[in-house]
């Protein structure tokens, strides 16, 4: 019932995100339904344990339980576990009821006991959204350890690396009493391990599924870069809510110039202007990864991998404009609107519309932008390097229709491209040159030289022979 009035409400308030609501639940279609019998040997419905990790999926992520359920063959239950893995171990992490000297020991061993039969963890505090997953983790540890061995390796691997930065982090906020990230290469850091390893681990994933190249599991520099555009975006847009739970990502080098003594300060002094810098400080620190975002999804090649790792990253992007100069960001948690996101999922279909959509967003970024802000400069190049990006790669100019290619009359690239053409075609008309001859005519030309070179030789030396022999 509240559905049905909240969709009656954006009828009458925005009906053209009505109309694409509609759309969106009429003609997207579900690529896979893991509960169909013939899924079930890929996706383990069949068994209980599994059915309730899927439901763990649904209860921890629901954007990226709908894109994780339809990748192709065992990666969704694969994926799955890999999620449900790291989600266990950040919600430790996260958790500050948890004294130090718990954590540390649970933290740094978290690999071992993802595959040790029974082990669970009841001691989060109880308003800890995700503490049931830990709850009955000896769930999750069943599902680990009936994986394919390649990818039990990687999950495992990435979970160790992860758990070593996260314990890290968590003992210098515990006892140096020093809760904020203090350089932008700090912040890189801890990103990486949250995030940028998240994206490792993927593209491992990827290449060990035989679904992508065997070689993408070495771009790590890009899959690093497309975690750390999610990771920053979130930590961008959550900035009030990581604020009044004490979770502090932000990096002093950003906001501490402006002359506030803590996080807090910025919705609480009442210094709109100062912390609007801060904020596009931020923004323009997560569109440095926008273009190896970009370059990441050209490599992938399976569709349903494609569209698991273009969504997130388009949303990014909506998400990054919205929070641009917004100061609403600091009064509340604020997200892109559902027609909005439809609208995207629906898009995120190729890499060309991908580009398209950043450079979209580019834009509307670059239009808020204000001269007075110290990051007005920085942020012109960074949207304009999305803009070159997609020309270089998706030149505008060049229309792509059922007819085939053709070209913007109105741009005068065309006329570069039609004179071009016609220089060719007049090169096809004319007579080829001796510099054109083939292979086998160079060769005849080459031994009839050298021929009469040798017979040229041979008659001087007869004649000599018989002149001078006489």
């Amino acid at each position: 019932m509240d559905k049905v009035t909240s969709m009656l409400g954006l009828l009458l308030t925005h009906p053209t995100e009505f109309r694409t609501l509609v759309q969106f639940y009429l003609h997207h279609e579900q690529k896979r339904d893991i509960t169909a019998l013939q899924e079930h040997p890929t996706s383990g419905w069949d068994r209980e344990s599994m059915r309730r990790c899927w439901k763990f999926l649904d209860m921890t992520s629901r954007s990226f339980a709908a894109v994780i359920k339809e990748l192709d063959g065992d990666l969704a239950r694969t994926i799955c576990m890999y999620y449900l893995v790291l989600r266990g171990l950040d919600t430790i992490e996260d958790d500050m009821t948890i004294p130090d000297e718990i954590k540390q020991p649970m933290l740094r061993s978290f690999h071992v006991k993802t595959v040790t039969p029974g082990w669970s963890f009841s001691g989060n505090g109880p308003d800890e959204k995700d503490r049931q997953l830990l709850v009955e983790y000896d769930t999750v540890v069943e599902e680990v350890n009936r994986l394919a061995p390649e990818y039990k390796a990687i999950i495992l691997d990435i979970c160790q690396k992860m758990e070593v930065g996260m314990a890290d982090y968590a003992h210098k906020a515990a006892t140096t009493g020093s809760v904020y990230l203090e350089t932008i290469a700090e912040y890189d850091l801890y990103c990486h391990y949250v995030a940028g390893l998240v994206g490792e681990g993927l593209t491992r994933i990827w290449s060990a599924s035989g679904k992508e190249a065997h070689w993408l599991c070495d771009e790590l520099e890009l899959a690093n870069s497309m975690g750390l555009l999610l990771q920053k975006t979130n930590i961008t847009r959550d900035f009030r809510e990581d604020v009044e739970q004490r979770r502090f990502f932000w990096p002093k080098e950003i906001w501490a110039k402006y002359g506030f003594a803590e996080m807090k300060d910025m919705y609480e002094s009442g210094d709109v202007e100062h912390a609007m810098w801060i904020q596009s400080g931020m923004v323009l620190d997560a569109l440095r990864h926008a273009c190896d975002a970009l370059d990441y999804l050209r490599l992938l090649k399976n569709q349903s991998v494609f569209v698991f790792c273009a969504i997130p990253a388009c949303m990014a992007m909506a998400t990054l404009a919205l929070c641009f100069m917004n100061p609403e960001m600091f009064q509340r948690n604020i997200k892109i609107r559902k027609a909005e996101a439809a609208r995207l999922i629906m898009r995120s279909t190729n890499c060309r519309e991908v580009a398209l959509i950043f450079r979209e967003y580019a834009r509307k970024i670059h239009a808020k932008a204000k001269p007075q802000d110290p990051n007005f400069l920085r942020i012109s190049i960074a949207c304009g390097k999305i803009e070159l990006w997609y020309e270089q790669n998706y030149p505008s100019f060049v229309v792509l229709d059922p007819n085939g290619v053709t070209y913007n009359p109105s741009d005068k690239r065309t006329a570069v491209i039609r004179l071009e053409e016609k220089r060719a075609q007049e090169a096809k008309l004319l007579p080829p040159s001796g510099s054109e001859m083939l292979p086998w005519e160079l060769a005849t030309y080459v031994a009839g030289a050298f021929a009469v070179v040798i017979g040229l030789t041979v008659f001087i030396a007869y004649s000599v022979l018989r002149f001078y022999g006489e």
